[in-house]
């Protein structure tokens, strides 16, 4: 009877090691999966047609194609008007390295409905009467906002 009882034993330890190491190899796993595979991009706001039609539809989709052909002529129309700015509004560049955020009002409470990238081109319209706050249009024309003053710079034309 003692042989049997340790046979019963040395099988409940061995049974038990194999379901605990499978388990946490098949967490490893399951983590490891999680971790290797990044996550899809966002599509924000402050995003070009082209770049939501992507997101939005799977490239091998006829509707990729006329969405891009779509993109082409606004591109063109907006290299049109920014050559012809009107008085008080120039063309600058963002220099703050972490991007900028775009608000509704000329606040820090005011709601953030966007972004604008480092080195990203886009046109100032206007300055707060305390100077403090820039209006600004986002270059492809389709959003405009208040950025914090001091991290842009002019570019001459």
């Amino acid at each position: 009877m003692r042989w049997k009882t340790v046979i019963k034993f040395l099988l409940g330890i061995s049974l038990a090691l194999a379901i605990l190491i499978s388990g946490g190899v098949a967490a490893a796993l399951y983590f490891l999966h999680r971790v290797a595979t990044p996550p899809a991009k966002p599509i924000f706001s402050n995003d070009s047609a082209e770049v939501k039609a992507r997101g939005s539809t799977p490239a091998t989709s006829p509707y990729t194609a006329s969405s891009s052909t779509q993109a082409t002529p606004t591109a063109n129309t907006t290299e049109a008007s920014s050559t012809s700015l009107s008085p008080g509004t120039y063309k600058a560049r963002v220099t703050w390295a972490q991007g900028l955020s775009v608000r509704s009002e000329p606040s820090l409470e005011a709601e953030r409905i966007g972004g604008v990238g480092y080195n990203e081109e886009l046109t100032v319209l206007e300055t707060s009467s305390d100077e403090g706050w820039q209006r600004i249009r986002i270059e492809n024309g389709e959003q405009e906002g208040w950025i914090k003053a001091g991290n842009i710079e002019k570019i001459e034309e």
